[in-house]
């Protein structure tokens, strides 16, 4: 079994792959042929060690996930027939995450606290936090089914679907032909759901303590701890690669994981053709010396046609 670890997310028919030495995109083209974007890994804690603290580095990961991802998304969309005029330039990206940001904060923060006030003279500190919680998830519960509805997000699904069978199957050791990565579980512990689903658990447990405050100041606390917040997400969440057999880290992940259930659909071969393109060509994916060290899988050819762009 390998021990090397990627990651990934579904993209406009594609998917983005990253590993410890860089990232590749590999979508399908209306006409059929699969073109890739390959990229290095720069990472800012590199430059910059503190950033790479515990903690710290949660945050970091999770803002340069988020710009990248709409970067990827954008790359994907011109691939597929998207024309110049629709696509996004960096205002367009920059406005398009500060709405984004805007309408997050008003859904899943200020809604809830609000709701929950109401209702704190009855439940004290914990009741209010739960019930802030509760709201929370119900909301991001509702979402994830409405835009499930969607054709186009329907296949988003299907694809990151496709990126958890082949990453299932990579970490399993076997070749990776799309006939072999059907057979694995579309659900993998890493996945970014779960990580939003720490972060709402974390989110109850600590602001119980906030006490007795007005709802505008605590949406203030809340905004001020976010940073917290997704650091300690993302230390809980990397809890399974380093126990992945304790039943405590078992427990903790199992929540994210049903909600994968939500957040992925059963692709079919084509897509996990696109997934397997895009894990072998990050790059140093495979190569001789981590076939030595981690006895790696075979690397599946990339299509006849495709383009490295």
């Amino acid at each position: 079994m390998s021990k090397i670890s990627y990651g990934g997310q579904a993209v406009i028919e594609g998917v983005m792959m990253a590993g410890p030495k860089g990232k590749a995109i590999a979508c399908r083209k209306e006409d059929g042929e699969i073109v890739y974007k390959v990229s290095e890994r720069k990472l800012l804690k590199e430059k910059y060690p503190i950033l790479g603290w515990p903690v710290i580095r949660g945050f970091i990961s999770f803002c340069e996930s988020i710009i990248s991802g709409l970067q990827d998304i954008t790359w994907s969309a011109a691939q597929c027939g998207e024309s110049e005029e629709e696509q996004l330039t960096f205002k367009d990206m920059l406005f398009a995450i500060v709405i984004a940001a805007a309408l997050v904060i008003l859904i899943f923060v200020v809604l809830p606290v609000f709701v929950a006030n109401f209702a704190y003279p009855y439940v004290g500190d914990f009741g209010r936090s739960l019930i802030e919680g509760l709201l929370r998830a119900g909301l991001f519960l509702v979402y994830v089914v409405l835009i499930g509805k969607m054709k186009d997000i329907a296949r988003v699904f299907a694809y990151h679907g496709a990126e958890h069978k082949t990453i299932n199957a990579f970490e399993a050791g076997v070749e990776l032909t799309p006939e072999n990565v059907k057979k694995y579980s579309c659900i993998h512990t890493r996945c970014g759901t779960s990580f939003i689903i720490m972060a709402m658990l974390l989110m109850i447990i600590i602001f119980t303590f906030v006490g007795q405050t007005t709802p505008l100041l605590r949406i203030l606390i809340k905004l001020a701890c976010m940073p917290l917040v997704a650091g300690l997400a993302y230390e809980l969440f990397r809890l399974p690669l380093k126990f992945p057999d304790n039943p405590l880290i078992k427990a903790l992940v199992r929540p994210g994981l049903a909600m994968q259930r939500l957040t992925t659909n059963e692709p079919d071969l084509e897509q996990i053709e696109v997934a397997i393109a895009a894990l072998t060509a990050v790059p140093g994916f495979a190569t001789v010396a981590e076939k030595d060290e981690y006895a790696a899988v075979d690397v599946c050819k990339k299509p006849h046609g495709a383009v490295v762009h």
